[in-house]
């Protein structure tokens, strides 16, 4: 098979869209309840202070996330696409509760409206209990079935489907092309199960992983490297995690100490037998890296810098780089040697850490991706 040339990084933040604060349990899901005082709420002034921040930063994108709990991420970015005028807009998106067609042809306003700065990020659902709340009630491998049939429609409606589709999920009649002056938005996709990794090999142009230790990241690329090939195609990869950097590494881990104390112990047992529920072969990945480890930081430590303590109770990416600047920066290179392109990263809180990361992580990460041939 032959080397996959590096690209230069693409660097991303997130959108925290229910709610922010310098707590691990501050924004992401499951929600358990502990601070209170202090939190911020996902009001469209603060969202737009993020968002600007992000920009300013220096950082290429931003992830719009989707789950029960979170506001519209059409919505949002429709709205905040209007505060800033390079930063891209990666919206994330149910196939279980959208009509491909008319996504598409928000999708293509947004486009419009954006001068080009839409991505969309596919989500099949992790868990069947968030998913019946939200009217979807298929199971698992069923439900990435739909999300490999809803991008057929898709792109069918943006380019002018010129048959009908008669699926097992949709139906659409034969129409014009929705955008002809706009740019089809670029498929983010991630799923750690069998049937997730036939949809993202055929349809992703990026897969996305919840960061793992470097040996797991690098047998999940060569897997979904061999996977694309087999279909014509190739990939780019991305990961999603979180970052507490500071001038050195004391700092920086005795800062997720800090973190880690303030947390009830009832509260990681909740989170971790609600996380248990979880269908997604992905979060059980990353729940499993906890397993049998200690409560204190440097005991969560998968791999040089790389903590697990965010999975103990917060679902989805559970894990962060940990150290001063330099250290973080040489493992996003390890990781980008490695065939990961795309980085979206987060911190707690995320106006204060967008600003932050962008002062004394970016520019190092701009370095790296600038010595590449």
């Amino acid at each position: 098979m032959p080397v996959e040339r590096r690209q230069a990084l693409e660097i991303d933040w997130f959108l925290p869209t229910n709610g922010d604060g310098r707590h691990l349990t501050s924004s992401g899901l499951p929600k358990v309840a502990l601070f209170q005082q202090g939190e911020r709420a996902p009001t469209l002034g603060y969202l737009r202070q993020v968002v600007r921040a992000a920009e300013q930063a220096g950082f290429d994108g931003i992830m719009v996330p989707t789950a029960s709990g979170f506001e519209d991420p059409w919505l949002i970015t429709a709205v905040l696409a209007q505060e800033v005028r390079r930063l891209r807009f990666l919206l994330t998106l149910r196939p279980g509760v959208e009509s491909p067609a008319y996504s598409a042809h928000r999708a293509a306003t947004l486009q419009r409206l954006s001068d080009n700065r839409l991505d969309l990020h596919l989500v099949s659902g992790s868990s069947r209990f968030e998913q019946r709340s939200l009217g979807d009630f298929l199971e698992h491998d069923e439900r990435y079935a739909r999300t490999a049939e809803f991008l057929q429609v898709f792109q069918g409606a943006w380019h002018g489907q010129t048959y009908p589709h008669q699926g097992r999920y949709y139906r659409q009649e034969a129409g014009g092309p929705l955008a002809a002056d706009a740019r089809v938005p670029a498929i983010y996709f991630g799923g750690a199960s069998a049937a997730a990794e036939q949809v993202g090999a055929a349809y992703a142009q990026t897969y996305l992983m919840w960061c793992e230790p470097p040996p797991m990241i690098a047998e999940r690329i060569q897997r979904m490297r061999e996977l694309a090939a087999a279909q014509g195609r190739t990939l780019r990869f991305g990961l999603r995690l979180h970052i507490f950097a500071a001038a050195t590494d004391d700092e920086a881990w005795a800062h997720v100490e800090r973190l880690l104390d303030e947390i009830p112990k009832d509260a990681i047992d909740r989170a971790q037998r609600q996380m248990a529920a979880y269908e997604s072969v992905g979060q059980s990945r990353q729940t499993s890296l906890v397993k049998g480890r200690g409560r204190r930081a440097r005991e969560l430590e998968v791999s040089p810098n790389l903590w697990a303590g965010v999975g103990l109770v917060r679902g989805g990416a559970g894990t962060a780089l940990v150290g001063n600047y330099e250290h973080v920066a040489e493992r996003i290179e390890h990781y980008h040697a490695l065939g990961v392109d795309c980085f979206i990263l987060s911190g707690f809180p995320h106006l204060e850490e967008a600003i932050h990361l962008g002062a004394e992580l970016l520019p190092r990460l701009r370095r790296i991706s600038a010595g590449q041939g």
